[in-house]
């Protein structure tokens, strides 16, 4: 069952002074189903950061829709959009987004505070999760004492907390070394395999690789789709190698 539909999706941006109108995306279409782990990727300027702000609801298109269960985010009114995104979606960013002035555990229960819950439903909720990413004993650390893998987990925990519908992520490993960053793969994995859906954008083939399927973005439209069936880890690898290739030299996109 498709938990995210994306149809005929656009972003038309225009210039300070109206003089020039720059296509964001043009007509991207595909749908995600629930416990699918999708990357997408493409090359700067193609459109992903503009897609994922529409996925997570903090811009609106110009045409087509974005459908979380059913639900059109563009019809969204402002009033509902921050509760929304609270209650149907974890963010986990590149550069973590955690606050220096908070403690880890702070930083993890923020979602459930601003939702009014009860700190006993906090801290029974953190707690398996923080056993399961590794950061049980450094909880009560602040961000700047902590590594950046240490950091990025805290980041995840926060974003699974709240049981949302959808993860987006945003580079997620793109800050961390290759140690952390394979670490924060494996548990995307992980979360995946217990259901968890997830949509990241990426640059690393690598991180890539950790996802059940990948979408190439190209000039604001879908270029190619590639599912990993029972396609190993090296065979994935060299399928998504040999897609951004053909992208980067002006290969045609998929009809």
């Amino acid at each position: 069952m498709a938990i995210l539909e994306v149809e005929h999706l656009k972003k038309t941006y225009t210039t300070r002074l109206g003089s020039n109108r720059v296509e964001a995306l043009k007509d991207v279409n595909f749908t995600v189903e629930r416990g699918e782990f999708v990357a997408i990727m493409g090359e700067s300027g193609s459109g992903k950061t503009t897609l994922l702000n529409l996925l997570a609801a903090l811009d609106k298109p110009t045409g087509g829709q974005v459908r979380l269960n059913g639900k059109n985010l563009g019809e969204l009114k402002e009033k509902e959009i921050a509760g929304f995104r609270r209650e149907n979606l974890g963010f986990v960013f590149q550069d973590f987004n955690l606050l220096d002035t908070f403690s880890l555990r702070d930083n993890i229960y923020l979602p459930l505070v601003l939702e009014g819950k009860k700190y006993e439903e906090m801290s029974l909720r953190a707690e398996p999760i923080a056993k399961k990413l590794g950061i049980t004993q450094i909880l009560n650390k602040y961000p700047y004492e902590v590594s950046g893998g240490q950091k990025q987990r805290a980041a995840v925990a926060r974003a699974l907390i709240t049981n949302p519908e959808l993860v987006l992520a945003d580079e997620p490993s793109g800050a961390l070394d290759s140690h952390a960053a394979d670490g924060l793969m494996k548990l995307f994995g992980e979360i995946n395999e217990e259901g968890q859906t997830i949509v990241m954008v990426t640059h690393s083939v690598k991180a890539a690789c950790s996802a059940k399927g990948v979408l190439f973005i190209k000039d604001g439209e879908v270029f190619h789709q590639l599912y990993r069936g029972s396609l190993g880890r090296d065979e994935m690898y060299q399928k998504i190698s040999d897609t951004l290739t053909i992208l980067a030299t002006g290969g045609e996109r998929d009809e």
